[in-house]
């Protein structure tokens, strides 16, 4: 259902340069050094109208004791098991590797579309070296230079080729589908079981008891829609297995074919890096997203205990800081119930339409009275604005000279968006377009 596409191959060929390629971004660390990616990374991409999710994995090493690289290993085993799609990298300066092989031996045992990429092939002779990467075993090549993108146009056309068409989409949309995300042991599991009334799905104390994402339909109080439970570990449970990376890529899965995200972090843990990321990935989505503080009966209160958290959510999440914070108690089940009206209504605000006159008399009117500061002596004037008609909220302001407005002026706009139309825990896009 999904559309994962996972980077992997060894060390040192160019996988977080390719990353940043295709998600337009440099958000993998990228040095001549092997072994600088150990953090995965996520990111959003789009091509030929087709949009999937990339993950950079860390260079799998074959018989090092180094405990790093054991780390990277499991990493890139559980990538390949969860993507749909897998790029192998390899480099044409150094041929194949002992390596290569090991990973390729491991690749050829996967039923899933593989492509293989040779990159730093950036001039004709190198292109007739990679001839000798059909020695793998695994068919057809592409040569790409990730760092001046040669080649990445033909690797995108035949990877988005291998995406499937959805399927069924009406019949998927006619429920709307709340996914409960976070990280292991956070109570995502307890919280629907509290909503539905009976132990639906397995609760332990240990990280990782939810094994797969599990669909529950909810009836009750007037509301209909579908719970997912995101998995933390789905394979047989190892010690060693990597719990954190692995409710991500659930988390990955669960998000895009969601429409709100309820993030449900653990009160006594505070907000976490974890938790950023999932926040981010539903974000950079366009979902959705209420935020669940559960485990908050744990917590030694005073005065400000409440305000003094939700604060300190909020300035991690910035600029992004429209999103509703409910503090919980599964257990007790404090206020689950407000939990889930709320996420009702930011799924109502996420679908919410307003009609291009009545945005056009509310907008121009503030920024006649705040307009865009003028930029080389030469003044902006926005003219018209609509909605654009698109699945989430998204906006087109035309103006003179869109090319001069800044974020700031931007942010601006978003805020006044935001407090006229109620857009509470969704975010928007705004795009400037010539007049």
């Amino acid at each position: 259902m999904s559309n994962i596409i996972a980077i992997v191959g060894r060390p040192n060929v160019g996988k977080s340069t390719l990353f940043n390629r295709l998600v337009q971004r440099r958000e993998a660390i990228v040095d001549s050094v092997s072994g600088v990616t150990r953090d995965r990374h996520y990111g959003k991409s789009e091509w030929n109208g087709k949009e999937f999710s990339v993950i950079d994995t860390g260079g799998y090493v074959v018989g090092s004791d180094d405990i790093f690289e054991g780390e990277i290993r499991k990493q890139v085993q559980l990538a390949i098991d969860e993507a749909d799609i897998i790029i192998f990298v390899v480099d044409v300066e150094q041929g194949i590797t002992p390596m290569d092989d090991a990973v390729a031996k491991i690749l050829r045992q996967v039923k899933k579309p593989l492509f293989m990429a040779v990159n730093k092939v950036d001039n004709a002779m190198r292109d007739a070296d990679a001839v000798e990467f059909y020695n793998l075993g695994l068919g057809d090549y592409y040569t790409i230079s990730s760092i001046n993108g040669s080649g990445t146009g033909e690797l995108l056309d035949a990877v988005v080729e291998a995406i499937p068409e959805p399927e069924n989409e009406e019949e998927e949309s006619e429920l709307p589908r709340f996914a409960i995300v976070g990280r292991p042991n956070a109570g995502k599991s307890s919280f629907i079981n509290a909503l539905i009334g009976e132990d639906r799905n397995i609760v332990t104390n240990i990280a990782g008891t939810t094994r797969d994402s599990i669909d529950t339909k909810y009836n009750r109080f007037g509301f209909e829609f579908n719970l997912v439970d995101t998995a933390g570990i789905r394979k047989k449970s190892k010690v060693k297995e990597d719990l954190e990376f692995y409710s991500v890529m659930r988390a990955v899965r669960a998000i895009e074919h969601c429409d709100v995200a309820v993030l449900v972090i653990d009160a006594t843990r505070d907000f976490e890096g974890q938790d950023e990321k999932i926040f981010w990935l539903a974000e950079k989505n366009r979902k959705g997203i209420v935020i669940l503080v559960n485990k908050w009966d744990l917590v030694e209160k005073q005065t400000n205990t409440m305000r003094d958290f939700e604060a300190q959510i909020r300035k991690k999440i910035a600029p992004f800081t429209d999103v509703p914070i409910i503090f919980t108690s599964v257990l007790t089940k404090q206020r689950i119930f407000k939990a889930i009206e709320t996420a009702v209504e930011v799924f109502e605000n996420r679908k919410r339409r307003i009609q291009t006159s009545k945005l056009n008399e509310t907008m121009l009117e503030i920024m006649q009275h705040n307009p865009p500061p003028a930029t080389k002596g030469k003044y902006i004037k926005i003219k018209y604005c609509m909605q654009l008609p698109t699945h989430t909220p998204q906006f087109a302001f035309f103006a003179n000279l869109p090319q001069y407005i800044r974020d700031p002026y931007r942010r601006y706009i978003e805020n006044q968006l935001r407090e006229y139309y109620n857009y509470t825990g969704v975010p928007i896009s705004i795009y400037f377009r010539q007049k």
